[in-house]
C-alpha cells in the first residue's frame, strides 16, 4: 500500500463518519444509536472481523506459531462461532473494533521507517487514536451506546464532533497528495 492511499484510507474515513453529523442527517442518527445492538450489523461486522482474522491466522508464518496454526485456526472459530450464542449483546461493537484493528497494521506498515516526510505523523494520530479506541471499545462495548446517547444529548455537540471528524479528515486527504 502506498503511503498516500494508507493517508486518504483515513481521511475519507473520518469525513464519512463526521459530514452526516454536521448536516444533522436524522436517519444517520438513528443508524448510529441502533448500531450496537444490532443483529444486521452484528452480523455483517463481527463475521467480517473475524474472517479477517482467521485468515490471517491461516497465513501465519512458522515463526509466528505457523506450526500450530490449524489448531488456532479452529480454537478462534470455535471462539467466534460461540460469540453469537454467548456474548450477543454489543458484537456489533465488537466487530468493529476487529475491524479497526486488522485494518491498522496494512495503513501503519506502510509508513514504517519512513522518515522523509514530516506530514506522515497526522494520519498515524489518527490510526493510533482509532487503535485505542478499538481496544478500549472491545472491552467496554456499552461505552459506544453510552457515548452516542451522549453525542445527542443536546444538538449542537453531534455537529460539533462531526465538524471535528470532518475537518481532520479533509486535513488528511490533503496532506495524502503532498507526499
Amino acid at each position: 500500500m502506498s503511503l498516500t492511499l494508507a493517508t486518504l484510507i483515513p481521511g475519507l474515513l473520518l469525513v464519512l463518519l463526521g459530514a452526516p453529523l454536521v448536516l444533522g442527517h436524522s436517519g444517520y442518527a438513528a443508524l448510529l444509536k441502533a448500531l450496537p445492538r444490532s443483529q444486521r450489523a452484528t452480523y455483517v461486522f463481527f463475521t467480517a472481523g473475524a474472517a479477517w482474522f482467521l485468515y490471517n491466522i491461516w497465513h501465519l508464518s512458522p515463526a509466528d506459531f505457523g506450526d500450530y496454526r490449524k489448531l488456532l485456526f479452529v480454537g478462534f472459530l470455535i471462539v467466534a462461532v460461540l460469540s453469537f450464542k454467548c456474548v450477543p449483546d454489543f458484537l456489533a461493537v465488537r466487530g468493529l473494533c476487529i475491524l479497526v484493528l486488522m485494518g491498522a497494521m496494512p495503513l501503519l506498515d506502510a509508513g514504517y521507517m519512513n522518515f522523509d516526510h514530516w506530514q506522515i505523523v497526522f494520519y498515524k494520530i489518527a490510526v493510533y487514536v482509532a487503535i485505542a479506541l478499538a481496544i478500549w471499545l472491545g472491552g467496554q462495548p456499552w461505552r459506544m451506546r453510552d457515548f452516542v446517547a451522549w453525542l445527542f444529548a443536546r444538538p449542537g455537540r453531534a455537529r460539533s464532533v462531526g465538524g471535528a471528524l470532518a475537518g481532520y479528515g479533509l486535513a488528511l486527504c490533503g496532506v495524502a497528495f503532498t507526499y
